[in-house]
């Protein structure tokens, strides 16, 4: 669990795997506290009632479980490969050559056997990764939320 405290003083915990999470908004008390916390359910009108749905299905079930339940998290086709990225970028920039990169993302064995072999898709994809990873630190990642980077245009 994270806490965080924003600008009015109003703390936000957000339970994680890494991956799935809960964020609960903390109205009244604070979680630091030696008394016991209090969970209440707040919304007004229909409309906001189901966008809050889904996410108290998973708190309840989180709590229910002690662990994550995966069918309430639809997958984010974008996320792993943004990850990928991310781990593209952090390589360069500790000067790792792109065939080192590929070693530790696709493995040694496979980088031998393919990287110039008759096709070279596995170099290719690489590039790809590479040109994602120079966007996001670039200043792409701003418009994560929108799309991830499958839907760009290079220019």
């Amino acid at each position: 669990m994270s806490v965080a405290v924003d600008g009015d003083g109003r703390e936000h915990a957000v339970l994680s795997d890494g991956m799935r999470r809960v964020r609960l908004d903390i109205t009244d008390g604070s979680l630091s506290g030696s008394e016991a916390v209090v969970l209440r359910f707040q919304q007004e009108g229909l409309q906001q009632a189901k966008a809050a749905i889904l996410p108290l299905q998973r708190l309840i079930s989180f709590v229910s479980h002690q662990r994550f339940t995966a069918s309430l998290y639809p997958r984010d086709r974008g996320s792993r490969r943004l990850i990928v990225a991310l781990r593209v970028h952090d390589g360069l920039a500790q000067g790792a050559s792109q065939r080192e990169i590929a070693a530790v993302l696709f493995g040694a064995r496979s980088i031998e056997a393919g990287w110039r072999g008759a096709s070279d898709s596995m170099r290719s994809r690489l590039r790809r990764l590479v040109a994602d990873a120079r966007r996001l630190a670039g200043g792409e990642y701003r418009s994560l939320l929108g799309g991830g980077l499958g839907n760009r245009r290079h220019k």
